[in-house]
C-alpha cells in the first residue's frame, strides 16, 4: 500500500479545523456530537485523509458511548494499532494505515463476535452511504 504524505500546511488547507486537530494532532471530539455517533446509514465508512476504507456500517453498533463504534474494520489491514499512555491512561490507538491518520482507540467490551469496540471520532471517517459505492447496483426503470 502507498503511504500518503502531506506537509502540515497541505493538511491543514484539505481538513476541516475540527479534522485536523482530530486526525494529525491525535484529538478527540466531545461525545455525542459528531456527525456519525447515532447514523443508521448502510455504507463504507473511509479515512476523512485519504479515503482508505476502514470500517462498514455491517460493523457498526450503538455502544452508548457518544462515538461512532465498529467491531471489527474492513478486511485488508488498513488500519494500524499503538500504545498510548497519554492522560495517565493506557489505551490502544487506532490510525489509518496509509496516512497515518488518529482515528480513534480499540476497547476489549464490544459485542461477539470480536469482543471489540472501535471507538472512532466522526471527524476521521467520512461514510460513503451504500448507494453511492462505486461497485454497488442500481435499479435502472
Amino acid at each position: 500500500m502507498d503511504k500518503v504524505t502531506k506537509t502540515e500546511d497541505e493538511w491543514r488547507e484539505q481538513l476541516t479545523r475540527e479534522q485536523y486537530h482530530v486526525t494529525r494532532q491525535s484529538g478527540t471530539e466531545r461525545a455525542f456530537t459528531g456527525e456519525y455517533w447515532d447514523t443508521k446509514t448502510k455504507g463504507t465508512y473511509r479515512c476523512i485523509c485519504c479515503e482508505l476504507p476502514l470500517f462498514t456500517s455491517d460493523a457498526k453498533f450503538d455502544s452508548g458511548c457518544g462515538w461512532p463504534s465498529f467491531f471489527q474494520p474492513t478486511e485488508g489491514f488498513h488500519i494500524t494499532e499503538h500504545e498510548d499512555t497519554s492522560f495517565g491512561m493506557r489505551r490502544v490507538e487506532v490510525r489509518c494505515r496509509r496516512c497515518d491518520a488518529h482515528l480513534g482507540h480499540v476497547f476489549p467490551d464490544g459485542p461477539p463476535p470480536t469482543g471489540l469496540r472501535y471507538c472512532i471520532n466522526s471527524a476521521s471517517i467520512d461514510l460513503v452511504p451504500e448507494a453511492d459505492e462505486p461497485d454497488a447496483s442500481t435499479d435502472e426503470a
